[in-house]
C-alpha cells in the first residue's frame, strides 16, 4: 500500500509514482513533518527534525527532557496557534473564554484503500477504492476538547496528492473558528522559485515568478470567487528549474471563493506553505457536537520539472474532478451569439444563425443574454428567469424545436447568482440580495448578489430554473458570475454569524449547480465569470469547462492560455473563434483549438473564403480532437520568455500522434526557425502529414524540425501533425 505506518518509530510515509511525504509522531505526540520530495526507500528521517539548538526567545516543551525541541522551530504537520509556534499557524480557533490558543496533538490513525468525499463541498473522487489511498489522523487539544481530522489520499499512480481537514466540536460550548487551512507543508529551506498567476479581466492568469526571501509571500481572493485577480494555484519551484528539470510543488485548492496560498520564510530560512480558506472575513460559529470540513487542496510533486507538474495536474483532474456524461466523449462545436447581437436579437435572427452554424459543420446553437424578463440591456430584469416570448416570436419550446429541426443542438444562457435592481423579483424582495443595515448598497454592473446562504432564495431560483429547462431539449447550460461580494451579509443570520456568509454563498452556489447536475445530467454545463473570474477546480467539479476568458483575441489568448495551462487541462478552457480585427481566421482557429472550441460571431458576414476555412477548421476540430483533449500537453516556447513566438505540443497517451502549434507574435529578424519536439518515443517513426517526410522521435527531439518556409509575419501561425507510422 502507498501508505505506511511504522509503529516503532511512528513514521507515516506516503508514496507516489513520483514522490514521498514523510512525518512521525514525536514527544508529547506532536506531529513533526520530515520530508517532501523525490521518491525514496527509506522512512527514518528523524535528523530533519530541527535539533540545532535555539535562542531563549524560542519556547520549550518543558515536558521533552532533552531540551532541544521547540515549537517554534521545528517543522509541523499541522501548526496550532499561540502555543509556542510563532509561524504563520494553519488553525485557530476562539475558546468559549476568549482566547484563540489552539495545540492540535496526536490522538489515532486509519488508513483505507479509497477516498471519502467532503460533505457539502466539491472535491477530487475515485470510481473504484484502487485507484487511491487515505490516511486519517485523528488530533485534539487536550484543553478544548475541539479535535481535528487531517485526511491525506494519495493517488500514487499520478505522483499526486490532496489534504483536508475536519473539524469537531466535542466540547459543551460553541466555538468559533477564525481560521482553518486545509494543508501546511513545511519545508527545510527557502531555495525556491514561487510561482503564481495574477492577472485582471481580460488578462487572466499570466505567469509571475519570483524568488522565496524572508517573511511572507502570499497570493490571496477576499472577493467571494477565486478571482480574475489571483488564481488559486501556486508552485514552488528549485531555483533554475525549467520546464523539462528540477524540482516542482504544485498547490492548487478546490474551492471558489476566498482563499489565501501564503509561504513563509522563517529565522531558521525554512519555508511555511499554507493553503485554505482565506481567513480575512471569515469565521465559523461551530456548536457542541457540530462539524466543519475545510475545501481540499491538492499538491503535485516531480523531479522533472514544471511540464511535468502541469501535465500531472492535467491527467489527475481529467480523471478525478471531470465528471459526468461529458467527462470522456467528444463534446459539441457551438456558436454563441453574444458579440454578434449582444442582447438585440430576435428568435428569427437566430434561427439564420442556426442554419449557417449548421451548413459549416457546427453542432450547437448558444443564445446568450437577453432572452428573459425585461432584459434589452444590462440595467434591468436579472432574476426574472421567465421566457420573453415576443422577443423569440413564441415560446421556448416552439423556437428550439425550429433549431432542432435544423440538425442543430440548443443551449443557453444563465446569471442565476444575480439580481438587477429593476427586476419583479427585486421589487418583491429587495431583502433577498446580500446587504447590510444601514449601507448604501455597492452596484456593479447594474446588478445586485442573491442572497445564497438562504434556502428559500436557493430554492426559488433553482425552480425558476427548472421550469424552463425541462420545458423543451436544451442540451448546454453557460453560468455566468459578473461581479463580485461587497457588503456581504445576510438578513437571515445572527450577528454573531455574519462572518460565515461568504463561505455559506459559496456552499449555496454549489448546491444550486449540483442539483442541475442531477436533475439534467445529459446538458453540458460550461461556467464564466466576465471570462475567467472563476477559473478553479471548485468549479470544475460542476462543469467539465469555462469560458477561459472574454479576451478573445488570438495574441492576448497565448498568455492567458499558457497560464491557464500550468494546472488546467486543455479540455477545460473554453476557446472561440472571434471576429477581432487582429490576425486572420487561420490564427484565430488555430489559438481556439487549444481548448473546448467554438465561434462567437454572425456567421451571415462570413465571406466565401471564411466559410472555407471555417469548415476546415471544423474537420480539424474533430480530427485533432483526442490528442488535444486527452493527450499531454508541452509548452515548447512561452510568451512569457519570448517576445517574438509561442509554441506548444501535444503528444497522445500511446505517443501514436502529436500536434505542433506555432504562433508569431511579432515578426522575427531571423527567418529560420528549429522547434525540438518533446514527449515522441524516440524509437517511432513519424510522418509529417504536410509533406509526407517521415522522422524518428529521436530527430524531431534532439534535432527539431527545421522550418524555413514557415509563416513568420506578425499573427500568422501553423500547425503540423505527426502520426506514427508501423
Amino acid at each position: 500500500m502507498p501508505i505506511s505506518f511504522d509503529s516503532e518509530k511512528r513514521i507515516f510515509k506516503l508514496d507516489t509514482a513520483t514522490s514521498s511525504y514523510i512525518f512521525e509522531i514525536y514527544e508529547e505526540n506532536y506531529l513533526v513533518h520530515l520530508y517532501y520530495g523525490a521518491k525514496i526507500p527509506d522512512s527514518n528521517l528523524s535528523a530533519f527534525r530541527y535539533t540545532g539548538g535555539f535562542a531563549s526567545f524560542s519556547p520549550q516543551n518543558i515536558n521533552i527532557a532533552d531540551g532541544m525541541f521547540s515549537p517554534d522551530i521545528n517543522p509541523f504537520e499541522y501548526p496550532g496557534n499561540g502555543a509556542g509556534d510563532f509561524r504563520t499557524s494553519a488553525v485557530a480557533i476562539r475558546n468559549a473564554d476568549g482566547n484563540n490558543v489552539t495545540d492540535m496533538r496526536y490522538v489515532s490513525h486509519k488508513i483505507y484503500s479509497g477516498k471519502p468525499s467532503i460533505e457539502g463541498l466539491p472535491a477530487l473522487y475515485v470510481e473504484n477504492e484502487n485507484e487511491a489511498s487515505t490516511l486519517e489522523i485523528l488530533t485534539e487539544d487536550a484543553t478544548t476538547g475541539i479535535q481535528t481530522v487531517l485526511f491525506y489520499t494519495v493517488f500514487e499512480n499520478l505522483g499526486a496528492m490532496t489534504r483536508s481537514v475536519k473539524v469537531i466540536n466535542n466540547s459543551d460550548k460553541t466555538v468559533e473558528i477564525e481560521k482553518v487551512m486545509s494543508a501546511c507543508v513545511d519545508f527545510h529551506t527557502y531555495d525556491y522559485d514561487m510561482l503564481s498567476l495574477y492577472g485582471r479581466w481580460g488578462k487572466e492568469r499570466s505567469l509571475e515568478r519570483r524568488p522565496l526571501a524572508h517573511g511572507k509571500q502570499l497570493v490571496a481572493s477576499k472577493r467571494g470567487s477565486s478571482s480574475h485577480h489571483q488564481n488559486p494555484f501556486a508552485a514552488l519551484v528549485e531555483n533554475g528549474a525549467t520546464e523539462d528539470y528540477g524540482s516542482a510543488y504544485g498547490f492548487n485548492l478546490v474551492y471558489s471563493s476566498n482563499f489565501v496560498f501564503e509561504a513563509e520564510v522563517n529565522q531558521n530560512s525554512g519555508t511555511r506553505v499554507v493553503m485554505g480558506i482565506n481567513p480575512e472575513n471569515f469565521g465559523w460559529q461551530l456548536k457542541s457536537g457540530e462539524a466543519f470540513n475545510s475545501p481540499e487542496v491538492v499538491m503535485v510533486y516531480t523531479p522533472d520539472g514544471i511540464g511535468e507538474m502541469s501535465r500531472i495536474f492535467h491527467r489527475l483532474y481529467r480523471k478525478h474532478l471531470i465528471r459526468g456524461k461529458w467527462k470522456d466523449i467528444k463534446r459539441p462545436l457551438l456558436i454563441n451569439n453574444w458579440e454578434a447581437t449582444g442582447m438585440d436579437f430576435t428568435g428569427d435572427q437566430l434561427v439564420t444563425f442556426a442554419e449557417r452554424a449548421k451548413e459549416l459543420g457546427i453542432d450547437m446553437l448558444v443564445m446568450d443574454d437577453g432572452w428573459f424578463g425585461d432584459r434589452n440591456s444590462d440595467r434591468s430584469g436579472l432574476g426574472d428567469w421567465q421566457v420573453n416570448e415576443e422577443k423569440l416570436g413564441g415560446s421556448l419550446a416552439e423556437f428550439v424545436n425550429k433549431i432542432n429541426a435544423l440538425g442543430i443542438k440548443f443551449g443557453i444562457w444563465y446569471e442565476p447568482e444575480m439580481i438587477s435592481r429593476d427586476s419583479n423579483l427585486y421589487r418583491a424582495h429587495p431583502d433577498w440580495c446580500l446587504h447590510v443595515p444601514n449601507r448604501e448598497k455597492s452596484i456593479g454592473r447594474h446588478q445586485y448578489v442573491l442572497d445564497y446562504s438562504r434556502q428559500d432564495v436557493r430554492d426559488y431560483i433553482f425552480g425558476e430554473m427548472y421550469k424552463v429547462l425541462s420545458s423543451c431539449k436544451i442540451d448546454y447550460l453557460k453560468w455566468d458570475f459578473n461581479r463580485n461580494l461587497t457588503e456581504v451579509g445576510s438578513a437571515i443570520l445572527p450577528a454573531e454569524q455574519q462572518k460565515e456568509v461568504f463561505h455559506r454563498f459559496v456552499l449555496g452556489t454549489y448546491d444550486v449547480m449540483d442539483r442541475l447536475t442531477k436533475a439534467f445530467p445529459d446538458m453540458l454545463i460550461e461556467n464564466c465569470s466576465g471570462g475567467g473570474g472563476r477559473f478553479d477546480p471548485g468549479t470544475l467539479y460542476f462543469s467539465p469547462q469555462i469560458w477561459t476568458s472574454d479576451n478573445t483575441d488570438p495574441i492576448e489568448r497565448l498568455t492567458i492560455q499558457f497560464g491557464t495551462s500550468m494546472c488546467y487541462p486543455a479540455s477545460t478552457m473554453g476557446a472561440h473563434v472571434s471576429a477581432c480585427r487582429r490576425t486572420g481566421y487561420d490564427t484565430k482557429g488555430n489559438v481556439a483549438l487549444w481548448g473546448s472550441f467554438g465561434y462567437e460571431l454572425d456567421p451571415n458576414k462570413f465571406t466565401e473564403e471564411d466559410k472555407r476555412i471555417v469548415k476546415r477548421q471544423v474537420a480539424e476540430y474533430h480530427k485533432y480532437y483526442d490528442v488535444i483533449h486527452f493527450g499531454d500537453l508541452y509548452r515548447l516556447i512561452s510568451p512569457f520568455e519570448n517576445h517574438f513566438r509561442a509554441a506548444w505540443e501535444f503528444v497522445s497517451e500511446d505517443k501514436s500522434e502529436a500536434l505542433l502549434t506555432c504562433v508569431t507574435m511579432r515578426r522575427h529578424p531571423d527567418r529560420m526557425l528549429i522547434i525540438k519536439l518533446k514527449g515522441l518515443d524516440p524509437d517511432k517513426y513519424y510522418v509529417d502529414e504536410d509533406t509526407d517526410e517521415v522522422y524518428s522521435g529521436a530527430l524531431l527531439m534532439n534535432a527539431g524540425i527545421c522550418l524555413p518556409n514557415a509563416e513568420h509575419d506578425d499573427g500568422q501561425s501553423f500547425i503540423k501533425y505527426f502520426k506514427a507510422v508501423e
